[in-house]
């Protein structure tokens, strides 16, 4: 359909689009000590605006706002429609303590209390 709109509408309607999408999305992407924005989330992997992004590849780190979301090796998958695609190889989600080494009883006491 936008096929038949002229490039200058199509253009207008693509600006409006990512204009919205960063107003009310806070992920980002960090990767080699510099941060992007995210404009699209899929399960698949993300895309960041064309005009901005580089040809990532290898260890990123995925957050909403402060918060870590995941840590995941991507590569740069194509470009359309002014975004840069990008796939995951592995997407493994943070965790925000350490992982338990023995198997916790569900009785088991949350703490001690001292005399």
């Amino acid at each position: 359909m936008l096929e038949s709109l002229p490039q200058s509408i199509r253009d207008e309607l693509h600006l409006a689009r990512n204009k919205t999408a960063q107003r009310r999305n806070r992920l980002r992407v960090e990767a080699g000590g510099e941060s992007y924005r995210i404009v699209r989330m899929t399960d698949e992997g993300f895309a960041l605006d064309a005009a901005d992004a580089p040809k990532l590849r290898g260890l990123a780190d995925l957050f909403d706002g402060s918060r870590h979301l995941s840590q995941c090796l991507i590569v740069a998958a194509n470009e359309e429609d002014g975004e840069m695609v990008y796939d995951f190889k592995r997407n493994t989600t943070a965790h925000d303590g350490a992982p338990l080494d023995f198997e916790r009883a569900v009785d088991a006491p949350i703490a001690l209390l001292g005399r």
